[in-house]
């Protein structure tokens, strides 16, 4: 690897070729090698640390290390630990202990360093105390669990982002445009909306991304002139099923959102299944299906069913927990539930006649009996005075206490529906008004 950045051959994918050479061709992790990035002041300042790089495939983890050493004049050393083992990393320490020795300095780069055991991430330890090895592991997985803390304690974590839609298609077009590492020596026409599924189906790898596009133009079909024409057909063909079926931001995504949650209200967990199924399947980020479920169980089942909100909570969690594929599941989980749930919403009733209430009167004063007195002062002025406490009453309810500013009067906002838990709730609230409205003040 330590020609990480010196092979371009046409044979090579295209990913390969796209590699960037310089931090100002790396796209994206701005938060990271951006003018003000951690990285890039220390770089400018010769202070390059060990690391350990966090995130998802094709984030450019291999490629920030490589650009890294380039860049810090070392020489760069990778290791995978899926296929190296003891004998691979003594060979690696050996020649950086002379080359240390000789005046250089080397980057040692372990890729997937999750793989490595305790003992394994052990032994890198004496190397990178003693300045033999700038160490930078990469790792999709959290380092908090996956890591022993002796390493982690000597290197600083850098979480690496998926690459968002401008990224990758600004990755894209420069891949189409340059005739040197891409495909710009070649006539290809790509219509630009393609483009943009081609983007959406990439789901933040760039290393995706560009795969991809060398899978489609292979497959174009070429008119007489030469011409490589990527049509639907040909995209289709390459992404199979990652061909996202709706813009994440456009109108269908919206419609089918708006079926998922009315399907839930309406009590019909098959299509609630289906309508989830659907938007999994077309690349919806599944933990803002998480969150969708959670305002679900708030808006329409809400008191009437109260574990729905724990469940919902529970599936997103669980969703963040597992990943793909199996925490899509606790959605399902979650979304028959909450479809199967007795339904209210009036405490999403309650809520809107609350806030304008609070919009529309204003700055309304806090009768004084329910004021709070920590001081002499504020006693003598009479505050809380008048409250009384409600455990000093049978059934722990004060009669004729208010609450309200007097000026606004008692509101009735909030009105359980007879379904569920919620219909014990209103015979509460019937029995506690009662006593509260049984004895004038």
């Amino acid at each position: 690897m330590a020609d990480l950045f010196e092979t371009t051959a046409q044979d090579q994918p295209l990913a390969a070729r796209m590699r960037p050479r310089t931090l100002d061709e790396y796209v994206g992790q701005a938060h990271l090698v951006g003018p003000q990035g951690p990285l890039r002041r220390a770089m400018a300042a010769g202070r390059l640390h060990s690391m350990i790089l966090w995130g998802p495939p094709g984030t450019g983890k291999t490629t920030l290390a490589g650009l890294l050493a380039a860049q810090s004049d070392m020489h760069f050393v990778a290791l995978s630990a899926v296929f190296a083992g003891v004998k691979e990393v003594r060979s690696a320490m050996e020649e950086a202990r002379v080359r240390r020795a000789q005046g250089g300095r080397t980057l040692l780069f372990v890729d997937e360093v999750h793989r490595f055991n305790k003992g394994q991430q052990d032994a890198f330890l004496p190397y990178v105390e003693d300045g033999t090895v700038t160490f930078v592991g990469a790792t999709t997985e959290n380092p908090s669990f996956e890591l022993n803390n002796a390493l982690l304690s000597r290197a600083r974590v850098y979480v690496l982002k998926s690459l968002g839609p401008e990224d990758l298609r600004a990755l894209l077009d420069r891949a189409l445009a340059d005739p040197e590492r891409g495909l710009g020596d070649q006539k290809i026409e790509f219509p630009e909306p393609l483009r943009d599924l081609l983007v959406q189906a990439a789901d933040g790898d760039a290393r995706r991304l560009l795969n991809l596009l060398d899978i489609i133009v292979q497959m174009a079909s070429t008119d007489p002139q030469g011409t490589a024409r990527v049509d639907e057909t040909a995209l289709q063909a390459a992404l199979g099923s990652s061909l996202r079926r709706f813009d994440k931001g456009g109108e269908a995504f919206y419609d089918q959102i708006s079926a998922l949650h009315k399907s839930v209200r309406g009590s019909d967990p098959d299509a609630a299944l289906y309508w989830l199924a659907r938007m999994l399947d077309g690349g919806v980020d599944p933990l803002y299906l998480g969150r969708r479920l959670v305002r679900m169980a708030s808006e329409d089942i809400g008191n009437a069913d109260p574990r729905a909100l724990e469940i919902a909570l529970a599936a997103k969690d669980v969703f963040d927990y597992l990943g793909s594929p199996e925490g899509e599941l606790a959605l399902a989980q979650a979304a028959v539930y909450l479809a199967t749930a007795p339904k209210s919403n009036a405490v999403y009733t309650a809520w809107k006649a609350a806030r304008a209430d609070a919009g529309q009167h204003g700055s309304l004063e806090v009768p004084v009996h329910l004021r709070n007195a920590p001081t002499k002062l504020m006693r003598e002025l009479g505050y809380g005075k008048e409250y009384r406490y409600d455990h000093d009453h049978p059934h722990a309810v004060a009669p004729g206490q208010d609450y309200f500013p007097p000026e606004l009067g008692a509101r009735h906002y909030y009105q359980p529906v007879e379904r569920g838990y919620e219909q014990r709730i209103g015979e509460r609230m019937i029995w506690a008004r009662r006593i509260r409205e049984g004895e004038p003040k």
